[in-house]
């Protein structure tokens, strides 16, 4: 059975990386969307190629009842209404009776009163795993002054860490603070992750997509045969292998543009997942608050 202790930094090697990656591949987890129009279709198939079984049941009538038979079960607000609300609140409730984990992705939190209100109904409702946001959505999230504009972080946010574990400690969530570089956060301490590539942000997606990687590996918390056994090791380890394929995207000598850069990520995630290689991770992470 999964233990309560995490992983030592230290302890989230290539080799942890390779067999969480193969227990997904096994288990082959189901992951309930509930998110928006624009970002669906990538985020189905960055669920397909982790080796997920993605399923987009946002309707009320059938929102809790597929998510009673999910893995985990992922809540992203950019594109909404009052009904899609009462869904995500339905789902992750099911799920939390299943103690499935609910990844919460918190599109332009900030940028409306009815996006703050409905981000804050649901965690109200729901007991949140992973929350996932860029820097402003995290800071607002927090208390503080950010400044998002439509589903975008914009300006200056400073260090994210102190609002990144203040949100973890209020919800008892794992915090995931994604930017030029990704922040992961508990109540207790904050890491820092160097890995990714500029281009990253260069097409629509990518934050959407790194909500179901972590949704993905949440799921395997409760498996006997991966290596994670708490959350924040599942967060960290789903934002360095999102980094990673990342990384083999860009150095593809094909890559031209945004278009060829989304084919090549989306075959480099493919890859990981397939070869699972032992790479040298544990460089990655650097400790920056701790106690």
């Amino acid at each position: 059975m999964p233990s309560d202790v995490p992983l030592a930094p230290d302890g989230i090697t290539g080799d942890v990386l390779s067999d969480t990656l193969a227990a997904i591949a096994k288990a082959g987890p189901l992951v309930q969307h509930l998110t928006n129009e624009v970002t669906m279709s990538e985020t189905a198939n960055i669920t397909l190629h982790w080796n997920g079984l993605p399923v987009m049941a946002d309707a009320p009538a059938e929102a809790g009842e597929m998510a009673a038979g999910a893995d985990a079960v992922l809540c992203n607000t950019g594109r909404m209404t009052d009904q899609d609300v009462e869904a995500m609140i339905d789902a992750g409730t099911s799920a939390n009776g299943t103690a499935s984990p609910v990844v919460l992705d918190p599109v332009g939190y900030g940028a409306t009163s009815f996006r703050v209100s409905a981000v804050d109904r649901i965690l109200e409702a729901v007991d949140v795993a992973i929350i996932k946001g860029n820097r402003g959505e995290i800071a607002g999230l927090a208390g503080e002054t950010a400044t998002v504009r439509g589903v975008e972080s914009v300006g200056e946010h400073g260090s994210i860490v102190p609002a990144a574990r203040a949100l973890a400690d209020e919800t008892g969530a794992v915090v995931v603070a994604s930017g030029e570089t990704d922040v992961v956060a508990t109540a207790e301490s904050a890491y820092e992750l160097a890995v990714g590539h500029e281009r990253m942000g260069s097409f629509v997606g990518t934050g959407c997509m790194l909500g179901s990687t972590l949704a993905i590996f949440g799921s395997t918390v409760e498996d006997a045969d991966a290596p994670a056994t708490t959350m924040i090791d599942a967060a960290l380890l789903a934002t360095i292998a999102y980094g990673l394929a990342g990384e083999h995207a860009g150095d593809t000598e094909e890559v031209a543009g945004p278009a060829s850069y989304r084919t090549a990520f989306m075959d480099a995630v493919a890859a990981l997942a397939r070869d699972r290689p032992t790479l040298p991770i544990a460089d990655r992470i650097r400790i920056v608050d701790q106690g």
